[in-house]
């Protein structure tokens, strides 16, 4: 049996809270922009696995983050997967991406960054766009209504043809994937 050479993946999640994130907008000067403040801490979490050469995606959005939560969306990607396709999936040094600590599938291999080096995880710059363009200035009353903005962001930046790519598609990840 031929096996498809290992997909190069990069994997992380976002927190999202009910808070609605300050970001950058253009005001006049000296005047106050309006927005919105939620009292109290709710969050959901975006579990992605991208593949920045292809813009092909797996995501999950869930309530809690740990070993478990990264079991869950890590038996799922997995089953995503052909057959004949061994996935590394590069990420980086939480605490609940300890390989000790999770159920590895068979056909995924997880590789750690270097710490301190998000610059080198192109999911990163899928929060950032998801944040700025989705995600900020809003106010969510609960977990649910969380995880549901969550998805709306996520089905709106899927539905942008080349979005992905565009922005996680750093020159050397390409020529890994080459």
């Amino acid at each position: 049996m031929v096996s498809e050479p290992a997909p190069a993946e990069a994997g992380d999640e976002a927190r999202v809270g009910n808070k609605g994130r300050v970001c950058h907008r253009w005001w006049p000067k000296g005047e106050r922009a309006p927005g919105l403040c939620e009292r109290g801490y709710q969050w959901a979490y975006i579990f992605s696995a991208i593949r920045p050469a292809t813009g092909d995606d797996f995501t999950l959005v869930l309530p809690t983050v740990n070993a478990a939560a990264m079991d869950l969306f890590l038996a799922r990607f997995a089953a995503t997967l052909p057959a004949d396709v061994h996935a590394v999936l590069v990420l980086d040094g939480a605490g609940w991406h300890d390989p000790r600590a999770l159920t590895v599938p068979d056909n995924v291999t997880l590789v750690p960054l270097p710490p301190y080096s998000p610059e080198l995880n192109p999911v990163e710059r899928i929060w950032l766009y998801l944040r700025e363009r989705f995600l900020s200035m809003r106010l969510l009353g609960d977990t649910p209504a969380i995880i549901e903005a969550c998805c709306q962001a996520w089905r709106k930046l899927i539905a942008e043809p080349g979005r992905i790519q565009s922005l996680a598609a750093y020159p050397w990840i390409i020529q890994i994937a080459s």
